[in-house]
């Protein structure tokens, strides 16, 4: 569910151009503006206004953007203009190639999105990039990890809700059995189950572990598996269990203690604003008690508070 709040009225990409090419001519930017404009705007209504401000001005709009901007603001605002898969796939370049890499956001990104969003960041990976993203995954990431994420990556999985009663428990032994039945692990059974299951499906297997088994899946990749490993399979499930309960930790650890992880924050709040932010308002409230918008505007400042806030939408 989309947080964006949209004029009632139909926008016109073309005026829409014309007040971002004033606010970004001559000395200085008003950046304002060009947040009133673009955080207001729709991934279609977005893509129509960068392209009459080319026809109009002969210039890119993310170009002039990224010159007259800076700061936070500026990294934001480059990823909210580009569509979805474009914007996925830009942060997954950034994670790999950046000047520190980042495994924790490339597992994140691929570990949150469904089968035929993944095959789609690969299309624009490598449209944009002139490169596979699993040769980059291969490259910056090794042993099960790597394993995980190239299957993951590879794997069609099916999206429905649709669920094998059968086939939940056969899965659910098969990780018992791989895991906490026996001495050390076997790693690939988690592999193979976690890169081939649909959401639906590992959720009820998760479900049927834990009343089978006496204890958690969750618990049981924590006590089996270490490192990256451990995270992308805790990715996974718990983006399959709770999405919006994932993406809400996520965001509380990121402005938690001394300083903000604007990367992480930027990340999240920019990438699942047209998805499922309401949920995770939803379940950022219930879990700390506190709104969202209420942690954001008080880790934030100036007119990248205003942009974020207006991804975010009102409370709660």
């Amino acid at each position: 569910m989309s947080t964006l709040s949209v004029p009632p009225f139909l926008t016109s990409p073309r005026q829409d151009a014309i007040d971002l090419y004033k606010a970004v001519k001559g000395f200085g930017c008003d950046s304002a503006a060009v947040v009133n404009i673009l955080a207001h705007r729709d991934a279609t209504q977005r893509a129509l206004i960068q392209q009459e401000y080319k026809t109009m001005y002969s210039e890119e709009l993310t170009s002039r953007l990224s010159s007259e901007l800076s700061g936070n603001l500026k990294k934001a605002m480059l990823l909210w203009i580009l569509d979805p898969a474009g914007r996925d796939a830009t942060v997954l370049r950034q994670a790999f190639t950046g000047d520190a890499v980042d495994l924790r956001a490339a597992t994140e990104v691929i570990c949150s999105r469904t089968s035929s969003q993944i095959q789609t960041i690969k299309q624009i990976y490598h449209m944009r990039f002139g490169v596979q993203l699993e040769h980059d995954i291969h490259y910056h990431t090794s042993g099960d990890h790597q394993k995980l994420l190239l299957a993951y990556v590879g794997t069609l999985r099916h999206e429905g809700p649709e669920v094998d009663q059968q086939m939940v428990s056969k899965l659910a032994k098969d990780l018992y059995k791989a895991g906490e039945k026996r001495l050390g692990t076997d790693e690939n059974t988690f592999i193979r189950i976690f890169s081939g299951c649909s959401w639906a499906h590992l959720a009820a297997v998760a479900s049927f572990y834990d009343r089978t088994y006496g204890n958690k899946l969750e618990k049981a990749v924590k006590s089996e598996t270490s490192g990256y490993f451990e995270l992308a399979l805790l990715m996974i499930l718990r983006c399959a269990e709770n999405p919006g309960k994932y993406f809400a930790k996520v965001l509380r650890k990121a402005m938690k203690g001394l300083g903000t992880n604007d990367t992480t924050l930027i990340r999240v709040v920019v990438t699942r604003c047209e998805i499922d932010m309401q949920y995770i308002k939803a379940e950022y409230h219930k879990k700390y008690k506190k709104p969202l918008r209420d942690a954001i505007h008080s880790e934030t400042s100036g007119h990248y508070r205003t942009f974020l806030l207006a991804l975010v939408g009102s409370s709660p």
